[in-house]
């Protein structure tokens, strides 16, 4: 299969910035991507939970930079430090996100707009933090941890669901725009992840997979250099193949499987 990203083979000596890393998804692939021999930045806003995640992994190339994301102006400062240890960031992951279960009459304004801050807003202060950098030397990586959430309008995900649609909209666009420039662009959709955010659900989460077990599928994509990088493909498959049906059908079929329990 021809690959629309270059293949990441070996990741010793490879320096990443995983923004989101103190739990879920971004710890278990802070911890894959460490035992690779990578050069990985941890940030979140708990620095414990970093600096415990760092001695866990037991290896000497962790980096740990907390600071909260919506302060925009901590992203120049953080990754100045990351820069300094480091000499430079090669990847960025974006897996930072922020989820309430929710239906469309249950939105607060507040709620919603720190959802939309942390989801969209913060991705898009990350990237003028580091485009600049990676475009003036016509290499580096961008990673936009979205959803299978993004691929249909599920209940329950009423903000959630349109923020990881915005960023598989901007993973392409960033793809057209940044290829020709020598940057790889990576398109992540989890289905459902053992979280503590999926921990809020409800209803039974088809095909759930653990942690270790999503940063394991990311791993292999990006070692294939794909460009959208979606599992379990038993599930994530079957909601590609949603988006085909009709409306009446579709909206008949999710209101079947997402009852609560």
């Amino acid at each position: 299969m021809l690959s629309l990203n270059r293949r990441i083979d070996d990741w010793r000596g490879r320096r990443v910035w995983l923004i989101g890393a103190s739990s879920g998804i971004g710890a278990a692939l802070a911890t894959e991507l460490l035992q690779a021999g990578a050069v990985v930045a941890l940030s979140a806003r708990r620095a414990a939970h970093l600096q415990a995640l760092a001695a866990h992994a037991g290896e000497a190339q962790a980096i740990v930079a907390p600071f909260d994301i919506l302060d925009h102006a901590a992203w120049d400062e953080r990754y100045r430090q990351i820069c300094a240890r480091a000499g430079g960031v090669d990847l960025v992951i974006f897996c930072a996100a922020d989820y309430r279960p929710e239906r469309s009459w249950e939105i607060n304004a507040d709620g919603a707009a720190h959802t939309l801050a942390v989801n969209i807003g913060s991705v898009y202060t990350g990237l003028t933090t580091v485009l600049p950098d990676m475009l003036a030397r016509g290499s580096g990586g961008i990673a936009i941890i979205a959803s299978v959430a993004g691929y249909v309008g599920l209940p329950n995900a009423s903000v959630y669901g349109p923020s990881k649609a915005a960023l598989i909209n901007l993973a392409e666009l960033l793809y057209t725009d940044l290829h020709p420039h020598g940057l790889d662009v990576y398109l992540i959709n989890p289905g459902f992840v053992q979280t503590e955010l999926t921990a809020k659900n409800a209803f039974s989460m088809p095909a759930l997979l653990t942690p270790q077990e999503a940063a394991q599928a990311i791993v292999r994509g990006l070692r294939a250099g794909q460009f959208e990088i979606h599992f379990p493909k038993r599930f994530t498959l079957l909601v590609k193949l949603v988006r085909w049906l009709p409306y009446r059908l579709r909206f008949a079929l999710f209101t079947h499987f997402l009852k609560p329990t």
